[in-house]
């Protein structure tokens, strides 16, 4: 997998992606990370990306042209599966579209700053938006940060294993049941018996009951089997 991440602030994906899950994906190949700033597609002697809008108004607005020649200077080399802006009015970042972004071949993310983006963009360059919560952020690089993230550690070869990323929460529409590890006795606190049964049958029975139980109590928007209520 190929992720491009167009941006402003190009320093600020250093330390993330300079370590842990995403680091060692980048070192055994599973996955090409480029940041490319957009200043260096702008025509401006500046080196200005922004510009105020039309109509007036407060704020600074990201214009289309450095966009446009970052895009079509990728897309002369590659096809990409999606062309990502992230924005707080974006559809709402899951793990489903996690799973779904998880099997592309070639994404890129367009980081929004300032105010936002030029109309355009949106309308004639980007084939999806989507949205990491309902508040707004300086920028888009930590939406681009966590969407890559979410998306890289579901790379086969990425966790050592690969059966914790598939009982993680929301993978199958529930929150994951609690965990324990020893001592399994501490200051009086016990792990439940079941746990140390060795009957996995049962163990498994009591995980299920506990994710609902969960799912239910924290996100009741979310039903037992795991499906979003309309």
């Amino acid at each position: 997998m190929r992720i491009d991440i167009l941006t402003v602030l190009p320093e600020m994906f250093e330390s993330p992606f300079g370590c842990s899950i995403i680091k060692r994906a980048i070192d055994k190949g599973l996955v090409d990370i480029h940041i490319h700033n957009l200043r260096d597609y702008t025509t401006n002697r500046h080196r200005k990306v922004d510009d105020y809008p039309f109509g007036g108004g407060a704020g600074m607005v990201m214009q289309i042209e450095p966009v446009d020649r970052a895009i079509a200077a990728l897309r002369s080399e590659r096809e990409y599966d999606e062309v990502i802006y992230t924005s707080p009015d974006g559809e709402r970042f899951d793990q489903p579209i996690a799973n779904s972004l998880s099997m592309s071949e070639n994404i890129i993310i367009l980081c929004g700053h300032y105010k936002g983006v030029d109309q355009r963009i949106r309308d004639h360059l980007i084939t999806r938006e989507i949205s990491v919560g309902d508040y707004v952020l300086t920028g888009g690089e930590m939406p681009a940060v966590i969407i890559t993230d979410a998306i890289v550690r579901l790379i086969p070869g990425a966790i050592g294993d690969e059966q914790s990323a598939l009982s993680d929460s929301f993978q199958d529409g529930l929150l994951a049941p609690p965990d324990y590890t020893r001592p399994a006795e501490y200051n009086g606190w016990s792990v439940p018996e079941v746990l140390l049964s060795g009957h996995q049958a049962k163990i498994d029975a009591w995980r299920h009951e506990q994710a609902v139980e969960k799912t239910l109590r924290l996100r009741p928007e979310l039903d037992p089997y795991g499906n979003k209520k309309k």
